[in-house]
């Protein structure tokens, strides 16, 4: 049984989904669900021998487009108010090669997969249920993954979630203020630096946030202001699927290893139109590494006061992933 829950304190949900308790758990390679179905082998998720890309509803949802009553009953008043959690929450299967990660895969997989994500944020976008659709990747156990298969999530929120809605309500009181998108402003002048762009083209710029959170951090954004992908156009989606694929194979040679990551693209709400001057497309990705063998923990700091410490200079960062990321052909 699911819901959702309002912290009266914070104005921010919480979605509870105790079935997720019994969800596949690191599994065997042998015994990955995810895999196609092989002949006379169990049935997995998906009832083909091969595939490309596939997309599915998650079997252990925590949003569902038609939500049973809250378990929890009526709400207690207004500093205990109960929803049913409603949405999506869908499964992105990347290859059926179980040993590949997204950064093995090359800029023209990446170019398939970006189609994906923007046919899905728009068919979710119609729902009524669905306010956000949050585009992500889990990648490795160090961030929590469960199958190692390569794959993606996306969610689709009744509400704007609480990191896309600063960023939105930030970019709207830097229009009110400057006139301008405040994304906008920062990639020209990520650009015009130059000490912490990661890789670019002609059409999207990869950097290390002025102000990052995460030791190598990196932001992919969009150089012109399009508010989500259905705003590209194609020969767009080449160039970010172009950048995507060149942070990823600078994150997997900076430490000689696969790096662990959460990868989130950020765009427009579906909602309603309100927040289209102030919507920037762009991809977020944070890995937990500060050096190989190392991880940048989420501490006192962090999570008791929303204020993060870095260990490493942004330039200094941007500096190593450039180094590999320009040093492919």
């Amino acid at each position: 049984m699911n819901e959702r829950r309002l912290d009266a304190t914070t104005g921010e949900w919480t979605t509870y989904s105790a079935a997720r308790q019994e969800r596949t758990f690191l599994p065997s390679a042998a015994h990955c669900p995810l895999c196609p179905t092989r002949p006379g082998e169990p049935q997995t998720e998906v009832p083909r021998s091969s595939y490309e890309v596939v997309v599915f509803d998650n079997r252990f949802p925590a949003l569902m487009a038609d939500p049973p009553p809250p378990p929890s009953g009526a709400a207690g008043g207004p500093l205990q108010r109960v929803e049913a959690a409603a949405g999506a929450t869908e499964v992105v299967l990347y290859s059926d090669d179980h040993a590949l990660t997204l950064a093995d895969m090359g800029a023209p997989r990446v170019r398939r997969l970006v189609e994906v994500w923007a046919d899905r944020y728009e068919r979710l976008g119609l729902r009524d249920e669905v306010a956000y659709v949050l585009v992500f990747e889990n990648k490795g156990e160090a961030m929590g993954v469960t199958l190692h298969h390569p794959h993606g999530q996306i969610y689709g929120y009744p509400e704007i979630p609480p990191r896309p809605r600063l960023e939105l309500t930030t970019a709207a009181a830097h229009l009110e203020a400057n006139g301008t998108c405040v994304h906008c402003d920062v990639v020209a002048r990520e650009r015009a630096d130059g000490v912490r762009v990661v890789d670019e083209n002609r059409s999207f710029v990869a950097y290390v946030p002025f102000a990052a959170r995460y030791p190598y951090e990196v932001h992919v954004a969009s150089r012109r202001h399009a508010p989500s992908l259905l705003d590209l156009t194609d020969p767009e989606r080449d160039a970010l699927a172009d950048v995507l694929a060149s942070v990823l194979r600078a994150y997997d040679g900076l430490f000689g290893f696969p790096m662990p990551y959460v990868m989130v693209v950020h765009q427009a709400p579906t909602d309603d139109g309100r927040w289209l001057a102030v919507s920037h497309l762009h991809v977020e990705f944070t890995p937990p590494h500060r050096e190989a063998g190392k991880l940048k923990y989420l501490a006192g700091s962090e999570l008791g006061g929303g204020a993060f410490l870095n260990d490493v200079f942004p330039e200094e960062a941007a500096a190593r992933l450039r180094g590999i990321a320009r040093s492919w052909p």
